[in-house]
């Protein structure tokens, strides 16, 4: 059988392959899904991908499989690791914060001010796949972000380099890493004014580099013998998915609650009215990742938030019992009523700490009502992907308590009652990110048809 495209998602444990036809026609299909175990560590990543591909195959009842391209998205290889360095912690390195986890990365170190020898130990240490380097508004401050980029040259370390700092050095930064023979690309400041941020600029070109240094990276060398188009971080391809939804639904939150950690996706602009309280500028895509926040890797810190006495009286469970026998995905009754507790309190967590909130100073003309973080007032959609929010009996209400949790109102986020809620059901949301990049009109109706959304 013949697919027009199939997607790859190459997680650290699991490679899942999707289908799709009629994508070039204009009339998209997503025909099913397909599994095996990855293979990246076992030196190759091609014997996972083809597993996943024979896994299809039976799936859909045929003898074998050729297609015409193949996307991916990948988590493998310890995903994107990225450190990112700035001048001010609540500006520059804030603002490369964004941008880096809007792209996907996972943030393994982050500095502000000049660099030390202490950080540059830490940096050689998690050995980053990449390095965001930031410092000063435009015609700002310029010397910490030049300092920093020497100490980063001869420092040994070898990881490409992004710089997205102040205008004034774009060419001394580049002359400085070109001469240590270290990848430079040089892009738009991330915070070029002290009212606005500038992350997408930075966000797209961190998957450029990506993908030109993943294929190094070990047990996905030959990754380019199957995968023929892009290949992005799977966090990121998320964020490209509601970025394309934004544009066809408006304002919206995503959440994807995982064994292991908590992604909030927004994409909104926020409110005329909270604009004028807000103290500090928010992305206008963010992405945040709990990494405490976890249903199987974490659940046992996630007991020990709710605790365990009181966790024990509320389900009636003898939960020390269940978590001896926890499973990644749940099998008996007892584990799903305590998976889907955990999934709770870890969504409702998430989104505290992804959302904004108002808060009252005092001055000496009075109190003033000022507003700090993201604002998602003017959310009106919280969907739910991943495995936990997709597959959970009960999952409406899951989802339903996580969009209502704003019950005192100092949040900046809908009111309870305010949103409506919309589930992946095929789970193919991030597959649809990294399809979107080559086939956006084709992604678009494939992610409506999967979120069940209805024209008027």
């Amino acid at each position: 059988m013949h697919i027009d495209v199939l997607v790859a998602e190459i997680g650290s444990t699991t490679t899942l392959v999707n289908a799709f036809s009629g994508v070039h026609e204009g009339e998209p299909r997503f025909l099913g899904q397909g599994c095996a175990p990855t293979s990246v560590l076992a030196g190759d990543v091609r014997a996972g991908l083809q597993g996943a591909i024979d896994g299809l195959s039976r799936s859909m009842g045929c003898d074998g499989i050729t297609f015409g391209e193949m996307l991916a998205t990948s988590s493998a290889a310890g995903g994107l690791r990225m450190c990112v360095h700035g001048l001010v912690y609540d500006m520059t390195v804030r603002a490369a914060e964004a941008a880096a986890l809007g792209a996907g990365a996972i943030i393994k170190l982050a500095t502000a001010g000049r660099l030390t020898d202490y950080d540059l130990a830490d940096i050689d240490a998690v050995k980053p796949n990449l390095i965001l380097l930031a410092g000063g508004t435009d015609y700002g401050e310029r010397e910490t972000a030049l300092y920093n980029a020497k100490r980063l040259a001869g420092s040994g370390v070898r990881a490409p380099v992004i710089y997205a700092g102040n205008i004034q050095n774009q060419r001394a930064v580049r002359e400085i890493f070109d001469a240590a023979g270290i990848p430079c690309s040089v892009v738009e400041n991330v915070y070029p004014r002290l009212d606005k941020l500038n992350i997408e600029p930075a966000r797209k070109i961190i998957h450029a580099v990506f993908e030109e240094h993943i294929v190094k990276a070990p047990g996905m060398e030959h990754i380019r013998d199957m995968v023929t188009g892009s290949i992005i971080p799977t966090p990121g391809a998320v964020m490209e998915a509601a970025q394309l939804l934004y544009d066809d639904i408006g304002d919206l939150v995503a959440i994807d609650i995982g064994g292991a950690t908590t992604d909030v996706h927004s994409v909104t602009g926020g409110s005329e009215e909270i604009a004028i309280l807000l103290t500090n500028p928010e992305p206008f895509a963010k992405r945040t990742v709990e990494g405490d926040l976890g249903l199987y890797i974490n659940a046992r810190n996630v007991v020990d938030m709710i605790g365990l006495d009181a966790l024990k009286n509320e389900l009636r469970l003898d939960v020390a019992a269940v978590l001896a026998d926890y499973k990644p995905i749940p099998e008996t009754p007892e584990q799903f009523l305590l998976a889907s507790r955990l999934c709770r309190e870890a969504g409702i967590r998430a989104v505290e700490r992804h959302a904004g909130a108002l808060r009252y100073i005092y001055t000496p003309s009075g109190r003033k009502t000022v507003a700090e973080g993201k604002d998602l007032s003017a959310v009106r959609t919280i969907v739910g992907t991943g495995g936990a929010l997709t597959r959970l009996p009960h999952r409406e209400t899951l989802l339903r308590a996580i969009a209502d949790c704003n019950s005192a109102g100092m949040m900046l986020y809908p009111k309870p009652g305010e949103a409506r809620l919309l589930f992946d059901d095929d789970y193919i949301m991030a597959s649809l990110g990294v399809l979107s990049k080559h086939y956006p009109e084709a992604a678009l109706k494939l992610l409506r048809k999967s979120l069940g959304v209805i024209d008027n």
